[in-house]
This record gives C-alpha cells, sequence and structure tokens, in this order.
C-alpha cells in the first residue's frame, strides 16, 4: 500500500496546510504549473516526489519535471501530463495517448477545477486536483489524498485549504 498527495497549479505558492496533510503519504505527485524550484525542492526534500511541469513554468522547472509521467505504483499504471482535460472532453491527443498507454489513473492540472471521474470507456479514472496555489479564478484551493493498494486506488480524500482570496 502506497499513500498519495496530490496537487497541481501551485503557482510557486506552497501552504503550510499542505505539508501537515502530506505528512503520512509515501510519495507527492504534482500535476503542473509548479511555479518556482525552491517549491519542488522542498516537496522533494519532504517526500519522494513526482511532477511534471506546466503552461508557466520556465525551463528551470523543464530541466527538473518533464512534460508527462508514466509509471506503475503498487500496481496500478499512472499517466500525469499538466494539459489533459477530462473524460468526454480530453485535450487534442490525449485520448491517443491514453489508449497507448492504458493507464489505470490519469491526472492532470490546469483547469484550476478539482474533479475525479471515472471514464467507462477507457477504463481508467480521471483526477484533477484542482488548484493548490493563489493565482488563478479558483475559489477554493484543493488538494487529493489517496492510498494505492493492488492496483486498486481507496480512501480518496478531497481537501479544501480555505479560499485563494484568503491568504
Amino acid at each position: 500500500m502506497v499513500r498519495i498527495g496530490l496537487l497541481s497549479d501551485t503557482h510557486g505558492f506552497l501552504d503550510p496546510k499542505i505539508l501537515e496533510y502530506f505528512k503520512d503519504c509515501d510519495e507527492i505527485w504534482h500535476a503542473g504549473d509548479i511555479g518556482s524550484v525552491e517549491l519542488s525542492d522542498q516537496l522533494s526534500s519532504f517526500r519522494k516526489m513526482r511532477g511534471v511541469f506546466g503552461n508557466i513554468d520556465g525551463q528551470d522547472i523543464r530541466i527538473i519535471h518533464p512534460a508527462e509521467q508514466k509509471f506503475t505504483v503498487a500496481g496500478l499504471k499512472v499517466y500525469m501530463i499538466h494539459i489533459g482535460g477530462f473524460p468526454g472532453n480530453y485535450s487534442p491527443g490525449i485520448i491517443s495517448k491514453i489508449k497507448n498507454e492504458k493507464p489505470g489513473l490519469f491526472i492532470c492540472g490546469h483547469s484550476h477545477i478539482l474533479k475525479v471521474i471515472p471514464d467507462k470507456t477507457n477504463n481508467l479514472l480521471h483526477m484533477n486536483p484542482g488548484a493548490a496555489g493563489k493565482h488563478g479564478f479558483h475559489i477554493k484551493r484543493t488538494i487529493l489524498r489517496f492510498e494505492i493498494d493492488s492496483g486498486k486506488i481507496q480512501k480518496l480524500e478531497a481537501i479544501e485549504l480555505g479560499l485563494r482570496s484568503a491568504l
């Protein structure tokens, strides 16, 4: 069993509450728009981190994090990219990657909208943790926390960190 903390769209801001929520996690996954090398380093020094760069990330982040990640954890195949859309409205080119990779979990960020949607057509679960940072149009800052055991996602929690404007 592996415990995962999932976030996206921090845009260089790391709410200290995130580290508290992720203290029992084995890994932290960041779905892009990290915003600074310092934030990436802080998360990486806290827990094992897997991340992808987003559209606002500069070369300094792009050197550290790839555009997409494909990996297997506790028997679950994962595909993560920053801009990916969602079931029924995937971004151009994503559906062919999903069909080729056949992940059980597809993760993206970018929209700043928390979504967890089963995609029965492609036999996967889509997750977008929303936005954890204070830049953007979202109202509430959100993250996800869950466990993976024998290829199955368990104990999925959507966590609200507070209003974006209440910082």
